[in-house]
């Protein structure tokens, strides 16, 4: 067979693997921050962004923001109970987030009698 009917597949070429203990560190950002970034994203979304949009100008991930959403949550429900002291920025933000559930309770059950209405008017169902 002469060199012409072989074919030489790709060359491997050795690379080095990064080590872990090479990577810098990824940057954590304290408590007092997630809060600020969470409130950041919800005050552009009420201003009419979309959430994708808040949440890259947030420089975060959407799944990184549910995350921080759900361990806030989880922190409320934690400090409501206990005589832990926080600041008062984070007691309004508590605060201002029972109140968004209120309200948004209301808006739902008036929705849905609307719903039901036009739905008479209608004659559907």
């Amino acid at each position: 067979m002469t060199a012409r009917g072989k074919r030489s597949g790709p060359k491997k070429v050795a690379t080095s693997r990064v080590q872990e203990s090479d990577k810098p560190r990824l940057r954590r950002l304290s408590d007092a921050e997630k809060l600020e970034k969470i409130r950041q994203i919800e005050a552009a979304v009420a201003g009419g962004a979309t959430l994708k949009d808040a949440v890259g100008t947030a420089s975060i991930s959407d799944q990184t923001y549910y995350i921080w959403k759900k361990a806030l949550a989880a922190l409320t429900l934690g400090t409501s109970s206990s005589p832990v002291a926080v600041d008062d920025g984070f007691a309004e933000f508590i605060q201002l987030e029972e109140e968004n559930r209120r309200l948004r309770k209301l808006l739902g059950e008036k929705l849905r009698a609307e719903n039901v209405e036009l739905r008479k008017r209608l004659g559907i169902n």
